[in-house]
């Protein structure tokens, strides 16, 4: 976990954003900052965890332009990245038994450290927990994205997702007050890969049928084939 603190400039850069609306939020109150004289200073970790709220929040136009522009710096970069290369059949279970929000957390959990990929399984359930506490990772529709309230590039081995479904909708916070059944974990040890997965899942939630599709897949071979198909689709449309 990053502890240090970043100026403007390079805070802006750190979460691909233009310096004077990063300063605009800091002004406002919006992003937590520090104040020295006429300058802004950011805490890593703190700024961090705000992308990671705003990002879900996010209209699906700015969330749309904002990643199409990511996806181009980090094909330039690293090479195009998948998010359903991340997840194993697995890694999925379409039948959790949990009826609640805690439970939901320990079912993932348990998921997770199946994959034999998580150092620390309590330090996994505490921070999702803190997520959650902090303000819920449902994104509406009958999904929610759970994640740590603070990267930690240590948790895990390697960067993968956990996929899981209740059989009923379980209450969640979403934002339309409606029931949560499609849960995806994100762990990736890279801090930018992290934004990377969640913004493609907020705008497969939110554009694409990836998530009734989910609900009426019958095991978990056919969900993760419903996941590389909608991510197929919605990098076609973004490319156009």
């Amino acid at each position: 976990m990053d502890f240090g603190f970043l100026d403007l400039k390079a805070a802006a850069a750190r979460l691909h954003m233009d310096e004077l609306e990063l300063k605009h939020f800091a002004q406002r109150e919006e992003v937590p900052a520090q104040k020295r004289g006429d300058d802004f200073f950011f805490a890593q970790h703190l700024l961090d965890e705000w992308a990671q709220r705003r990002m879900i929040g996010l209209p699906p136009k700015q969330l749309t332009g904002e990643h199409t522009h990511d996806m181009t710096e980090r094909a330039r970069s690293t090479g195009e990245v998948r998010i359903s290369d991340l997840l194993s059949v697995e890694a999925i279970n379409p039948c959790l038994s949990a009826r609640n929000k805690g439970g939901v957390l320990r079912d993932m959990t348990e998921l997770a450290d199946s994959t034999g990929k998580v150092y620390d399984k309590d330090a996994l359930f505490q921070g999702l927990t803190e997520r959650e506490e902090a303000a819920s990772t449902a994104v509406g529709g009958g999904a929610a994205f759970l994640h740590v309230k603070f990267h930690d590039e240590y948790l895990v081995s390697e960067s993968f997702l956990a996929l899981g479904r209740t059989a009923r909708p379980v209450f969640f916070g979403a934002p339309d007050d409606g029931g949560t059944d499609i849960f995806f974990l994100i762990n990736c040890t890279d801090r930018a890969l992290h934004l990377h997965v969640l913004a493609r899942l907020c705008l497969l939630a939110h554009g694409t049928t990836l998530l009734p599709d989910l609900r009426a897949a019958p095991d978990a071979e056919t969900m993760l084939k419903m996941l590389k198909t909608a991510e197929t689709g919605l990098l076609g449309s973004l490319r156009r």
